[in-house]
């Protein structure tokens, strides 16, 4: 993989596919920021070398959603709702108002790629989840406006749908991309996140929604060609 030569700002960088995400900024070497709540807990788990990388605030606040977005060329929002736990914000808050209005601060501050970490199912309303503060209805919301926004000549998307996540170690699965939310399944957060950096770069994931899950157990170099099966 080339290396992608802009400056990613990852959303949700704490949470278990946002560190994901960054260790696989580092691995390929790409210039990073993370937007975060807690410096401490960033430190924690990813030591003193993001001490200068990291802009503390949350997605409620605009001004510092436009200072986290100031020097970014992409985004990487990995932000997600915890429907298990009663004291957490609900999705509506989270997977739509948050990602809504991150996605249209960004574009307004220049950010010129926004890549979603969604989730599988989105389109079916009678999915089980969706008792859970009608989740999947509200990621749904948040994908369309980064979709509306993002399309503007200039400007580009990713959204990614990941199954069912696990916390498995990457390219150990041969992984299957499709399109029209038909399949099932699940996948490791890793390979997520392994997806999610390899969009930035990948022609065939611009202007794309697609459904990721794991196959069978096929140790990989590189999932870069999985984009294949998109187009």
């Amino acid at each position: 993989m080339h290396p992608y030569s802009g400056t990613v700002l990852v959303a949700g960088a704490t949470g278990r596919t946002g560190q994901r995400v960054v260790r696989r900024l580092q691995h390929y070497g790409v210039d990073y920021r993370l937007f975060v709540r807690s410096g401490e807990k960033a430190l924690e788990k990813f030591g003193p070398e993001v001490t200068d990388r990291l802009t503390l605030g949350t997605t409620e606040h605009e001004q510092e959603i436009v200072a986290a977005c100031r020097h970014a060329d992409a985004v990487i929002c990995a932000l997600g709702s915890n429907v298990m736990d009663p004291e957490a914000l609900p999705p509506s808050a989270i997977d739509r108002d948050a990602v809504i209005r991150l996605a249209t601060l960004a574009k307004k501050e220049g950010v010129k790629t926004f890549i979603l970490i969604s989730s599988l199912a989105v389109t079916r309303p009678e999915h089980p989840l969706n008792k859970y503060g009608r989740v999947l209805d509200m990621k749904l919301a948040g994908e369309n406006e980064v979709r509306r926004l993002f399309t503007d000549e200039g400007f580009a998307f990713t959204v990614i749908r990941p199954g069912g996540l696990l916390d498995g170690p990457p390219l150990q699965h041969r992984l299957v991309l499709d399109t029209g939310d038909r399949i099932t399944g699940s996948i490791d957060r890793s390979d997520v996140a392994e997806i999610a950096v390899l969009s930035l770069v990948a022609p065939e994931a611009v202007n794309r929604t697609f459904e990721l899950i794991r196959a069978e157990e096929a140790p990989q170099e590189s999932l870069l060609g999985c984009f294949r099966q998109l187009s």
